[in-house]
């Protein structure tokens, strides 16, 4: 773990051990905004106060405000990115408003996840420009100092030549004093203080060559001081580069983070406007019927208040009709009254007699008027009864197409299981069809696009629609427009996931815990996915490859299988062939370099023993009993395996790993013993030295793995076409593939294929000598299981066959 923090760290300038002036560390001030807004007792807050910041920013009124200011004070986590990329908005059936309201919510906290991103991304920026500026100011300092020590080199040569000049003087004199001695023996005086003289400038002579020696060994100090600075430049650069290359890895992981995002976001744009869309027709069809239904209440409440109307004044009338006969029997009374009684004119009965017809009249009239309103309200309540009758068809009629969307969705999903059902016994079929056959399967991958890939008109890579050829076909298109259709036994899409590819190969894995022995292994040209098919990514959980995978799947088994009484024993081990050389990867011995050699005394040989197993001498094998302690050794051995770059790949493996994991089982109950073995194999990638553009170590790197791929193609053509001799032994990976290729075990090729159109030339001859290993037949699988004999000890070299 300290490892894998350390890698985002920027290296330390060889002048210093603790960071800058300051005393700071890099990884403190690597913070998008650490300095706006905060206080000294700040800390980082959980995800679940970040998704609340986020709701109240998306209820808010201001959002866009809000955001831009939340946006520079929020910090995300490498797992809370990861966790907010794969949340899925929380869909209901029929509350589209909320599903509106959540796909809102959702879009605006991956918007600030966004401007997040692209903040720290400038923050990388900024932090990489301000080591160029230290780099480049330390090494102006270098130079200045590199200055100075030659000008004090040039004054200690320039007096060392004046003290030898003067040296050489003095010893002339002194000759010459030393025959005048001679010559002058009478002058005892003069001689004894010329000898004074001489003694005392000896003095001095000694003294001026001792400082000449310092002087000497100043230089000398100089001299290793340069070399050490000279070096310390020297690692100072290399972990700059590596630091540059890692902050590029990183950036590419983000701008395919934000690619996935935008795709995301586009789907969640399109299900939102195919709601909306359905959403609408029902708002119309609504809107229809209640219009409808209202047009028909409020004309029948209409009617009713005029049916209402024409009965008070009916009522009415016949009241008047009532208090006119009352009138005209009055006045009929009055009239015979007058008559017996006063005996009036004839005038005054003349006029009683029209007033009598005038009632009379109004009263005929006011009956046509009570039965016309009579008619009316019959009609009213016959177009009532109409309305009600019509409404109520209509809403059986919304129910019994409701009835019948949700049995179609019921039928439709009882479809898909049992399409589900008919596609896994298809593949049990088919894979018992090939282990009696003896076929090595082969699957068929293509990896996504890359920004760096080339751009073309028309795809290079097609997958037919055809029923026969669905799941399983592959069409390569080359540059004359000529196409090549294959066909294997499955094939990856570019927008299939590590979990599509491992559900397929499941079974294949359990058959290890079963006795067989399985062998997987990842075929084709560099920079076409090899490794992350076969490894992936162990710190995200979802993009994780086949071997962490097949031995999550392998414990979980055996833990379920101890119920049966079963008891399970393993051992691992890993190793590379690089340059023709077996390395052990997990040799206490060994480092990262690729330079490094393998331990001193230890002989890695290939054996194969008369059972078909194969081990090699001096391998380290370690007992594991845990998915923790297998995640160790894989990142182990991802730190030891050789690395290089070239022009077609940044991080392209320069050596065959192969990972081997034994299986040791007993019954207790039924005295039962099996042992499988496991063989995960991700394969140096084949390149044109023309397009790699590979030199000295690489070159030679390049050669050997071409070579070993070409002698594991020669061997395949020898199987498929059954020859007597197969020439195993003509590398060192195909003598250690020997079981697997021409045993009884069960083998699993990966073809690994490039959508880029300028490597569909090697995309064809991967896919071609593919087609001839699937047609190569090996021989059934065999079991290897029998009865537990007498307790003996277990063999605990590792097999590979």
């Amino acid at each position: 773990m300290m490892a894998s923090r350390n890698q985002n760290r920027a290296p330390r300038s060889p002048s210093s051990k603790r960071g800058d002036g300051d005393g700071v560390p890099l990884d403190k001030r690597r913070r998008v905004g650490a300095g706006v807004g905060k206080t000294a007792g700040s800390e980082r807050k959980p995800f679940g106060s970040v998704n609340k910041k986020l709701e109240a920013a998306a209820s808010s009124a201001d959002a866009s405000s809000k955001d831009a200011s939340e946006s520079s004070c929020i910090e995300f986590t490498k797992e809370e990115v990861e966790a907010l990329v794969n949340e899925k908005a929380k869909m209901k059936r029929f509350d589209l408003k909320g599903n509106l309201e959540a796909t809102t919510e959702l879009n605006s906290r991956l918007k600030l996840c966004l401007k997040w991103c692209q903040k720290r991304e400038e923050g990388h920026v900024e932090e990489e420009s301000k080591l160029r500026n230290d780099l480049e100011s330390y090494q102006k300092r270098c130079e200045d100092t590199e200055v100075e020590m030659r000008r004090v080199e040039e004054v200690s040569r320039t007096t060392i030549v004046e003290l030898t000049k003067e040296n050489a003087s003095l010893k002339e004199k002194l000759s010459k004093e030393e025959s005048e001695k001679l010559a002058a023996v009478e002058s005892y005086r003069k001689e004894h203080e010329a000898r004074i003289a001489l003694e005392t400038e000896k003095a001095s002579l000694s003294k001026e060559l001792e400082e000449a020696n310092k002087k000497v060994i100043y230089d000398q100090s100089l001299a290793s001081l340069d070399a050490v600075t000279n070096n310390n430049l020297k690692a100072y650069n290399e972990s700059l580069q590596q630091y540059s290359a890692k902050l590029h890895s990183d950036l590419v992981t983000t701008r395919n983070l934000l690619q996935r995002v935008e795709q995301e976001k586009a789907a969640v744009v399109e299900n939102l406007s195919t709601v909306r869309g359905h959403k609408q027709s029902l708002q119309e069809q609504l809107a229809i019927s209640r219009a409808s239904q209202d047009e028909a209440v409020n004309m029948k409440h209409s009617l009713v208040t005029e049916v209402k109307c024409l009965r008070g004044d009916l009522q009415q009338v016949r009241d008047d009709r009532d208090r006119q006969l009352a009138q005209v029997q009055d006045l009929n009374a009055e009239l015979l009254k007058y008559q017996e009684n006063t005996g009036k004119s004839q005038a005054e009965l003349d006029v009683l007699i029209s007033k009598a017809q005038l009632l009379e009249e109004t009263c005929s009239s006011h009956r046509k008027q009570i039965s016309l309103l009579e008619q009316k309200l019959t009609a009213a309540n016959e177009k009532s009864k109409t309305l009600d009758m019509t409404a109520a068809e209509a809403r059986t009629g919304f129910e019994e197409q409701r009835r019948i969307v949700s049995e179609l969705q019921e039928r439709l999903a009882d479809a898909e299981q049992q399409l589900l059902e008919g596609e896994k016994l298809r593949k049990k079929l088919h894979n018992t069809i090939l282990e009696l056959k003896g076929n090595i399967r082969v699957f068929c991958r293509v990896r996504p696009s890359l920004p760096d890939d080339a751009r073309a008109d028309t795809q290079v890579v097609t997958y037919p629609s055809s029923l026969e050829s669905l799941g399983r076909g592959i069409d390569v298109m080359q540059n004359a427009g000529q196409k090549y259709p294959f066909t294997f036994d499955k094939v990856f899409s570019h927008d299939a996931s590590q979990q599509d590819v491992f559900v397929e190969i499941s079974q294949l894995v359990q058959s290890a815990l079963d006795g067989y022995k399985v062998c997987i292994f990842a075929y084709g040209q560099t920079g076409s996915g090899k490794t992350y098919t076969m490894m992936g990514r162990p710190e995200a959980p979802e993009l994780k490859g086949l071997i962490p995978r097949s031995l999550e799947q392998i414990f979980q088994a055996s833990q379920v299988l101890m119920s049966q009484g079963w008891k399970y024993k393993m051992q691992a081990s890993m190793l590379e062939i690089y340059n023709e050389t077996i390395r052990d990867l997990l040799s206490p011995n060994r480092s990262s370099s690729c330079e490094s050699s393998n331990a001193p005394g230890k002989q890695y040989n290939i054996k194969h023993d008369a059972n078909g197993n194969t081990h090699v001498t001096d391998l380290t094998v370690v007992d594991v009993s845990s998915i923790a302690e297998i995640s160790s050794l894989l990142r182990q051995a991802a730190q030891s395996r050789s690395v290089g770059k070239t022009q077609m790949n940044e991080q392209s493996s320069r050596s065959h790993f192969v990972f081997t994991l034994r299986i040791y089982g007993v019954n207790e109950g039924t005295e039962q013993q099996l042992q499988g073995v496991l063989n995960l194999i991700d394969l140096a990638g084949s390149e044109r030295l023309s397009r790699s553009g590979a030199t000295g170590d690489r070159l030679k790197e390049t050669q050997a793995i071409n070579k070993s791929l070409s002698c594991l193609a020669d061997v395949i053509f020898a199987l498929g076409k059954k020859e007597d001799h197969v020439p195993f032994r003509n590398s060192k990976l195909t003598y250690l593939l020997q079981p697997c290729l021409g045993g009884d075990s069960k083998t699993l090729m990966f073809v690994n294929v490039s959508p880029d159109p300028s490597s569909v030339g090697e995309s064809l001859c991967s896919l071609k000598f593919a087609a001839r290993v699937n047609a190569c037949e090996i021989g059934v699988p065999r079991r290897q299981m029998n009865l537990r004999p007498a307790i003996a000890a277990v063999d605990s070299r590792l097999s590979y066959g």
